[in-house]
């Protein structure tokens, strides 16, 4: 697989992840969620962990790719966190504004 395959791969991988708390009622996308619904911090907690899992995901790429990791400054995991909160975005709309409005429509 080339670098350029790998990057591609990592981020839609990174867009699927960062969206999918928003798109599933399931609780850690495998638990039944409780009568009243799942609750936003626990939505935030999977978004959390997702992040994590594409963090490690880039990592063992990274060091497919070179053979090494790199190390990486506070900078840089800001940076990935502002960016998986924006690819967050579209899965959180959806979910709060545009579902809502979805239904009143039909």
């Amino acid at each position: 697989m080339s670098v350029t395959v790998a990057f591609a791969l990592l981020l839609v991988a990174a867009l699927v992840a960062a969206n999918l708390p928003w798109l599933t009622e399931r609780v850690l996308f495998v638990l039944r969620p409780p009568a009243r619904g799942k609750r936003e911090w626990v939505r935030l907690l999977e978004w959390a962990l997702m992040y994590v899992v594409i963090g490690a995901l880039a990592v063992g790429l990274e060091y497919r790719a070179t053979g090494g990791v790199y190390p990486q400054g506070w900078e840089f995991y800001v940076t990935t966190l502002c960016l998986f909160l924006v690819f967050a975005l579209p899965g959180f709309i959806y979910h709060h504004d545009l579902r809502r409005l979805l239904k009143k429509r039909r």
